[in-house]
């Protein structure tokens, strides 16, 4: 008998995932692409590639989690291994099929080193130094896919790769708490990547203000207090200040629908990781 859904559900953070569409729309709106069938397609594989990622996490870090989170589901006996591993392995096909189809050579050109680093990053890299910089570089080489590798897209998919590393640099941390200097790294970086967004109009003021504000809030109570609870919530408030990041760069382009239609995923998104984590 397959692994419950709601099991599976768990092991791909499947919430966690409407962090993800903002990325190919960022990229696309960078690029002067118009949002339509085939930004939606990028989505969609963009979707496949992370969820297969977080299938890996699991599968790579089982042993570990039995001792940190039981309740996981592979170590809560809820998800085998194999099942997790074939997940994984099905989810990259697909995100790589997708592209293909979608977007031609061009899309697979990014969407291929995209699938191998988060590849690399879950079986080699996550407990090295180069762990936030191969997170960062997924998020960047997810928002090219959107674009289909256009240089227009380069400063967009940079600042999404900056506040990726921020973000991992600080949830290595989430089960030993950590000293105050990690948050206020991070929150020097939230406030960065603010003021390298550049002057926008309000559309885009508002969006990127909602990024900084709900992402350097959380920072600066974990900052106050470093303790693991607190640097998971900061971790959890900058996976999710994701969302208005991604809309206040679409919103810079003059996408304002687009810019919309991203920043609505922000509060479904924090309000269903009250019941899947999306750390």
């Amino acid at each position: 008998m397959g692994a419950p859904v709601k099991a599976l559900v768990e092991l791909v953070r499947a919430p966690a995932a409407l962090t993800v569409p903002g990325d190919a729309v960022a990229g696309a709106a960078a690029s002067g692409w118009p949002f339509g069938r085939r930004t939606l397609a990028l989505t969609g594989a963009s979707v496949c590639i992370y969820w297969a990622g977080m299938a890996l996490n699991d599968y790579a870090d089982r042993h570990l989690d039995a001792i940190e989170r039981p309740e996981r589901p592979i170590p809560s006996g809820r998800v085998k291994p194999a099942t997790a591993l074939g997940v994984a392995t099905g989810l990259t096909a697909g995100g790589l099929g997708i592209a293909a189809a979608a977007g031609g050579r061009r899309a697979l050109r990014v969407a291929l080193p995209l699938a191998a680093t988060v590849w690399a990053y879950d079986f080699v890299l996550k407990e090295t130094v180069f762990g936030p910089a191969a997170m960062a570089a997924a998020r960047t080489l997810d928002v090219l896919l959107g674009a289909g590798g256009a240089r227009a897209a380069v400063p967009a998919a940079l600042t999404v790769g900056a506040h990726t590393y921020a973000v991992t640099q600080l949830s290595r941390s989430e089960v030993d708490g950590a000293k105050p200097a990690l948050p206020a790294a991070t929150l020097a970086a939230t406030a960065g990547v603010r003021v390298a967004a550049g002057r926008v109009g309000p559309l885009a003021s508002a969006l990127l203000g909602t990024y900084a504000l709900t992402t350097g809030r959380a920072q600066y109570d974990a900052v106050r207090d470093p303790a693991a609870p607190k640097i998971r919530r900061a971790v959890g408030a900058g996976i999710h200040g994701m969302i208005p990041l991604q809309a206040g760069l679409i919103a810079r382009t003059g996408a304002w629908r687009s810019a919309l239609a991203v920043a609505a995923a922000f509060p479904i998104a924090r309000a269903l990781s009250r019941k899947v984590s999306p750390t």
